[in-house]
């Protein structure tokens, strides 16, 4: 079903090899201010691709691409290779090194009716938007997205475990996970990474806006080109292709932390009760672990009063979105129809776009931020299960936005892939 084809990559000159840890940057959906004033400070950094500056950014960003190119500060590899990338990293309270096997490629970009790349989270439209504009003004993937095939036999693993023994890059980001990436040349082992992801489907874990950005992108080129067959440049995208069936796959909960609410806090409450049990807690940093295996149960943080709130299951049928029954039982479904549409008057199509409304991973920033009084309330959730995802996608549907948290985050300015005619490697040139 998917059609991959390996690339000739974009990767920082091999004298700058040895600041590689300087030159790489969390994903643009991702990067705090404070970490982005870091790493504009450094002129050859990634970010000035991935999240450019200035009153027009991707026009800067196409600016600051040609530039390096002329300057010799990106080179393409010479073969067309899969890119090898390996993710070691640990959870807190674990004392276990997970790694996360992958490989870098290039993917054709299906719309979502084909059925071959599923998606299981909506978006928010200026950040696709900002996506298709970057992408239109530099022909380049300036970061992967991270996909999700299934292969209980693990037939590729071997390749990658042999290849990832010789690293063009070893480095530890800003997460704390260790980041290695190798490539394969080899035409056989190629055609072996081809042929396998022939047969399957990609569930798109990490990067909606990205590939949206693509799709969109794709689209206008195919209306403006009346010989257009399918194998152009532009029908492609940069993707991380991870196997589901590891038990290393982690997916880290999303909180939601809203700014501003018109209602006061015993109206907020009073409200509340019609749908939820609703029982206080003393420490607002447990909240995170009372609801650990509960169903429908968040904690609630809102003017400094801690809270756990549990969904009365008698009224989880009055859930009247056009959903399956796989969405209306996730617990993020749950949140945002009782909460944000029935208690807070914030209806559906409006959520995605909601400016009051963040999405934090991290929990202590969750309950800071209520405490200092950036923020009127925060929303502890339980993390999305790899099943429930699966169950989603193939169900056709999607889940409330950012959803998932896959971890790690893969990290931007390892490589970056053209899809101008001259630097595009067709699957004929690959001789595949």
């Amino acid at each position: 079903m998917a059609e991959i084809l390996p690339l000739r990559a974009w990767r920082y000159n091999p004298s700058l090899d040895r600041q590689i840890e300087q030159l790489t940057a969390p994903l643009f959906d991702v990067v705090s201010e404070k970490q982005r004033e870091a790493l504009y400070r450094n002129p050859f950094n990634s970010i000035h691709l991935t999240v450019p500056l200035g009153d027009e950014p991707a026009k800067q960003a196409a600016a600051t691409l040609q530039d390096w190119k002329d300057a010799g500060v990106l080179l393409q590899d010479h073969l067309p290779g899969i890119y090898v990338y390996y993710q070691y990293f640990r959870l807190p309270g674990s004392d276990k090194e997970y790694v996360r096997k992958g490989f870098i490629c290039h993917i054709k970009a299906y719309d979502w009716k084909e059925g071959v790349l599923l998606r299981h989270e909506n978006t928010i439209p200026s950040a696709v938007n900002d996506r298709i504009a970057l992408l239109e003004q530099t022909e380049m993937n300036t970061s992967p997205t991270h996909g999700l095939y299934s292969d209980a036999a693990f037939l590729l693993e071997p390749y990658m475990d042999e290849s990832i023994l010789s690293p063009l890059y070893e480095t530890e980001d800003y997460q704390g996970a260790r980041d290695v990436l190798a490539v394969i040349h080899d035409h056989e082992v190629i055609r072996l990474f081809v042929k396998t992801l022939q047969e399957k489907q990609v569930l798109l874990a990490d990067g909606h806006h990205r590939y949206e950005g693509s799709l969109e992108y794709r689209k206008k080129r195919m209306t403006q080109n009346p010989d257009h067959t399918g194998f152009e440049p532009y029908n492609y995208h940069l993707m991380y292709l991870t196997n589901s069936e590891h038990d290393d796959l982690r997916i880290l909960p999303t909180h939601r932390v809203l700014k501003h609410m018109e209602l006061s806090d015993e109206e907020f409450l009073r409200r509340l009760e019609a749908y939820f049990i609703i029982t206080p807690k003393e420490d607002p940093l447990e909240l995170n672990e009372v609801i650990v295996g509960k169903q429908w149960a968040f904690g609630l943080f809102l003017s400094g009063n801690a809270f756990k709130i549990r969904l009365k299951p008698e009224v989880h049928p009055q859930i009247d979105w056009n959903f399956p029954k796989e969405v209306k039982d996730l617990d993020l479904t749950v949140m945002h129809y009782f909460i944000f549409e029935k208690v807070l008057g914030i209806y559906r199509t409006a959520q995605r776009d909601y400016s009051g409304l963040s999405y934090v991973r991290n929990f202590t920033s969750c309950i800071r931020q209520v405490d200092s009084g950036e923020a009127r309330l925060a929303l502890i959730t339980n993390e999305i299960t790899m099943e429930q995802v699966k169950r989603v996608c193939y169900s056709g549907a999607i889940m409330p936005q950012k959803s998932t948290f896959f971890y790690p985050k893969v990290i931007g300015g390892f490589l970056f892939s053209s899809i101008k005619e001259d630097e595009f490697i067709t699957a004929a040139a690959a001789c595949l």
